[in-house]
């Protein structure tokens, strides 16, 4: 049912936690499923230095908050906005259909997380980076 990565980022998940001080603070969540994800940012000159998450959720948004971060570190705030849901669901070398929400949860919450990014340099904030459940992957009726 789950690649050996999804069974992987999910027992060994990597840049769990929470960013000491971070500038950049994204959260979503699906009211369906109930999953919740924070990402925390330390951008610096237009760099993600630091990535951390909190998720609250089932196992494959644990391996998708975990992939997402692992594919934004290091990378300037341009390329991150690049990231897709799909992006991560190939990462993992795939999710399950019904899972596929969670990408695109993770796409959300990285996205969020420089939106707030923009707010607090006093740039307008990202439309629609944050998601409030109303998209047809949220309700888990596409496959994306």
């Amino acid at each position: 049912m789950y690649s050996e990565k999804v069974m992987d980022h999910f027992s060994n998940p990597r840049n769990v936690g929470e960013v000491i001080n971070p500038n950049a603070v994204g959260q979503v969540g699906n009211p369906k499923c109930g999953d919740i994800m924070q990402i925390t940012m330390r951008i610096e000159q237009g760099i993600i230095q630091e990535v951390k998450f909190k998720t609250f959720g089932c196992g494959a948004a644990v391996a998708t908050s975990s992939m997402a971060t692992e594919l934004v570190k290091g990378r300037t705030i341009e390329e991150a906005l690049t990231l897709t849901n799909t992006a991560v669901a190939e990462a993992l070398d795939g999710l399950p259909p019904q899972k596929l929400h969670c990408s695109v949860l993770a796409e959300e919450a990285v996205k969020a997380a420089i939106s707030d990014y923009y707010t607090r340099q006093g740039l307008p904030p990202l439309p629609g980076a944050s998601c409030d459940g109303c998209c047809a992957a949220c309700n888990q009726e596409s496959a994306l």
